[in-house]
């Protein structure tokens, strides 16, 4: 209660306490970053000093004491809040790290992949068919085994699908409608003498041919193969 101009001690010793705590807590904000922390008796020793000095305070000035208190705490608290919004940047700025990361070892895993993969095929295109030893006849064996040492080991699969599906292997296979020949099927046939005269008995040409043409065309054989599922012709 008021008595004339002066603030009675009970209310003093509230915006006093008020005051203290809202300086304590500021004080604890920074403590905890300089290594020490206020202790939980400083509010009420401090109110205590400053209940005196408060009582002294006319009652009109009343209003600048809460005034006071009210910033304080608002400042007590928007320290607080900045710690945390500090915490979060931190652990969210440590997720993205992390995270790219990740990406750039699964980049550089995959980069390294397909430059093995293109130096396998350059590797193997550069086998001619005259680096097999020339037969009357062959085995669906040895032509596999043949394009299974000139096609990247990759892609492999998809190649022997297509064969699978147009000449079961049969590099003499003939389609008796339209004359399409080989393992390939290749219409005319006769176009796979761009990479050997010997096309027509030689499944090694054919299936240097048959690469080729898969890789220009559709960018590899698993490409090819995937049109020849949807289309049922390449």
């Amino acid at each position: 209660m008021l008595e004339g101009n002066r603030v009675s001690p009970i209310s003093v010793r509230g915006f006093a306490v008020a005051s203290a705590t809202a300086v304590t807590a500021v004080g604890s904000v920074v403590g905890v970053a300089s290594g020490s922390v206020a202790q939980p008796n400083d509010a009420e020793a401090t109110a205590a000093d400053t209940t005196t000095l408060l009582a002294d305070i006319p009652a009109g000035e009343q209003a600048q004491v809460q005034t006071a208190s009210l910033t304080q705490q608002a400042d007590t608290q928007a320290i607080a809040a900045d710690a945390s919004a500090k915490k979060v940047a931190e652990e969210s700025a440590r997720k993205a790290a992390a995270k790219s990361a990740i990406e750039k070892k699964e980049a550089a895993e995959q980069a390294a992949k397909e430059a093995k993969e293109r130096a396998e095929a350059k590797t193997k295109a550069s086998r001619s068919s005259s680096s097999f030893p020339v037969q009357s006849s062959y085995t669906v064996a040895q032509i596999q085994a043949m394009a299974s040492s000139m096609v990247p080991s990759g892609q492999f699969q998809c190649f022997s699908n297509i064969v699978d599906h147009e000449s079961s292997w049969n590099y003499r296979a003939v389609n008796a409608s339209s004359g399409a020949y080989g393992l390939f099927q290749a219409l005319p046939g006769s176009k796979m003498s761009s990479v050997g005269a010997d096309w027509q008995t030689n499944p090694a040409t054919q299936i240097k041919w048959g690469l080729n043409y898969m890789d220009s065309r559709y960018g590899s054989p698993c490409e090819a193969w995937s049109f020849w599922q949807a289309n049922h012709w390449y």
